[in-house]
């Protein structure tokens, strides 16, 4: 019997259900220009009302024109024209100010920060996206190579795992998590791709490579730290402990490489700016400010700020646990892992911002644009993580032939010339003939 194909990360996405979708966006998008006292804001909020409700109009006719419309609306136009006339919230020019002060004199901090403008609240990493606005003119755009930074993230993350394009992908770039982040700022790209090339790492089992991948997050900024524990997680799950410790041994050098230089030279400028600044607790008062949970409680006093980090530690140690007890296997569940851990970090910070939640959804949604979403690293039925031990093959996917397990299960390769030994059950070996 033909095993019936896997169904397609899109087949959930009716004409119907994108209509509504892109009927929510466009309301949305219409709260920024009503409510928003931010230029570019308001200007994102009317360009992608306008692009999502055209691509309402096309979804039950030409989904792929509708796509494109809303494309068009919410990045290309209002990103082309914020480029070009320089304007942007103030995190871009808090990145290129970074840049040409590591070029000048080797520092990324202002000494003694008066205003709100003056603060860096990111790690040596984020300066590397402001070094080209030296350049005059639209190429020095931060944002334009931190958005380069997040699709070369997530197109080397779909290689790794061996995804073709998904569907979901062009959509989920059109949607207002990815949108308004990229158009106004574009601060969080960089970081979002990179945790996503990393937990792709992870399930593929390339331990060196996530962990690059987790040091140049963490060097960005240290919100990434939680992704460090996933892709650990899940590497020791799949692969063993000396993969999950290779892991982490090249994040932190990596992370210790680029940004003990900065903390040597500047380190009460980078503990004012990178912690005490976004934690409420500097001498300017943080503009992320969105009642929060969090934020809610910190505002009540010394005792409310100690309970909500006390609240923040606890809930860390719950996903930690989750992860030693029932550690992610799939792609889907470590980023769904990481996003359960992002949002609890946020909404019980001292400080935080809505717009910080877009992060863990990205996450979320991207797993899922991936046409293989639930690649396993462990050899169905025998308990073990597939290709351990010296001299084992890599894992190889059956097709869901007869005696070859379900669809999407990894088993080994035939060795070439040997035999194959059956499962530590006794079960007869998988698969006739000799692997390809």
């Amino acid at each position: 019997m033909t095993p019936s194909p896997t169904p397609s990360p899109g087949s959930w996405w009716t004409a119907p259900r994108m209509t509504a979708l892109w009927l929510l966006a466009a309301a949305w998008a219409l709260c920024f220009p009503l409510f928003s006292t931010l230029a570019p804001h308001r200007l994102w909020g009317w360009c992608a009302a306008l692009g999502y409700l055209g691509a309402a109009c096309l979804t039950a006719r030409r989904p792929g024109a509708a796509v494109a419309v809303a494309l068009t609306g919410a990045v290309a136009v209002p990103l082309l024209w914020l480029v070009l006339t320089g304007q942007g919230q103030s995190e871009v020019a808090v990145i290129e100010r970074s840049g040409r002060l590591l070029l000048d004199s080797g520092r990324i901090y202002i000494d003694r920060p008066a205003r709100v403008e003056d603060y860096t609240p990111y790690l040596p990493g984020m300066a590397a996206f402001g070094i080209p606005g030296v350049l005059p003119g639209p190429p020095g755009d931060a944002r334009l190579w931190c958005a380069a930074a997040l699709f070369a993230a997530l197109w080397a993350g779909r290689r790794v795992v061996g995804a073709e394009p998904g569907g979901l992908l062009p959509v989920l770039v059109a949607s207002p998590v990815l949108a308004l982040p990229l158009v106004v700022s574009g601060v969080d790209l960089p970081l979002t791709g990179l945790c996503c090339l990393a937990l792709a790492a992870a399930v593929a089992g390339r331990p060196a490579l996530a962990g690059a991948a987790l040091a140049g997050a963490c060097a960005l900024k240290w919100t990434a730290l939680p992704a460090v524990a996933v892709a650990v997680a899940v590497l020791a799950a799949a692969r063993g402990r000396r993969a999950a410790v290779r892991c982490a041994l090249v994040a932190v050098s990596g992370t210790a490489a680029l940004v003990l230089p900065s903390a040597l030279l500047q380190p009460a400028q980078m503990w004012g700016q990178v912690f005490a600044f976004p934690t409420g607790r500097a001498e300017v008062p943080t503009p992320a400010s969105s009642p929060l949970p969090g934020r809610l409680l910190a505002e009540l006093g010394p005792w409310g700020w100690y309970l909500t980090t006390g609240l923040l530690v606890v809930g860390a140690l719950g996903v930690a646990a989750s992860l030693v007890s029932r550690p992610p296997r799939t792609l889907r569940a470590a980023a769904d892992r990481l996003a359960i851990g992002l949002t609890l970090a946020f909404l019980l910070a001292p400080a935080g911002r809505f717009g910080y939640l877009a992060l863990p959804l990205v996450l979320s949604l991207w797993a899922r644009s991936m046409s293989l979403p639930s690649r396993s690293l462990v050899v169905a039925g025998s308990g073990r993580p597939a290709g351990t031990g010296p001299g084992a093959p890599p894992p190889t996917r059956t097709g869901g032939s007869p005696g070859g397990g379900a669809p999407g299960a990894v088993r080994p390769v035939r060795p070439a010339g040997g035999p194959v030994r059956p499962g530590r059950d006794g079960s007869p070996p998988s698969g006739p003939g000799p692997a390809s």
